[in-house]
């Protein structure tokens, strides 16, 4: 069987050890910067990074429509600090929406600045029953989320870290920026499923 092809949005920020990450857990990362890149993919990971910044570059290269779509069309997507906040319907603190496609509201640097970042222990029942080692960096936080949104993670102080719906997976913390691959591993399910139901369909 041939690897699946993970697009990473690569306009801005924490991509190659996304790459690397996806890799290690058996996918093909393929950078995307413009919509041809979108072409084949079975997934797509949006890194952290300014996400104000990533939005406005998404608008320019004409790409928010084009993922839209494949978020729609049931891709799994991946959205990991500022992507988290790409993928939120809803935006707190007056930033507008990007991707728009999870049914959350999400408060940017709800943790404070740079200098506030953390590294905590968190309990991810979907990834296994050994904590998970989180790193914290600038992080949104999530105040209030849809019916359809599975809680995957709290921080240690209750807030929302980690959430799933359907084929929507976010984080507040940055799992590429630790040698555990749970979480990779957890999307990459994802994308396998979505990969043996479009294959019993056909079939």
């Amino acid at each position: 069987m041939t690897l699946a092809r993970v697009g990473i949005l690569a306009l801005q920020g924490a991509v190659r050890p996304h790459a690397e990450a996806l890799r290690a857990v058996g996918a093909e990362p393929v950078e995307v910067r413009l919509p041809r890149d979108l072409a084949g993919i079975e997934g797509l990971v949006l890194p952290g990074g300014e996400s104000t910044a990533i939005r406005k570059l998404m608008v320019a290269y004409d790409l928010l429509e084009p993922i839209r779509a494949l978020a729609d069309a049931g891709i799994p997507m991946f959205g990991t600090c500022a992507g988290m906040i790409l993928l939120a319907r809803r935006i707190g603190d007056g930033d507008e929406p990007a991707v728009a496609v999870l049914d959350v509201e999400v408060r940017r640097n709800a943790y404070g600045r740079q200098l506030d970042s953390f590294e905590a222990n968190l309990d991810m029942p979907a990834v296994g029953d050994a904590p998970l080692h989180a790193v914290f960096i600038r992080a949104p936080a999530v105040t209030d989320a849809g019916p359809a949104v599975e809680v995957l993670a709290r921080d240690p102080a209750g807030r929302t870290a980690a959430v799933r719906q359907g084929n929507l997976l976010a984080t507040a913390f940055h799992p590429e920026l630790t040698t555990d691959r749970r979480v990779h591993q957890l999307f990459l399910a994802l994308v396998g499923s979505r990969r043996a139901a479009q294959a019993a369909a056909v079939g």
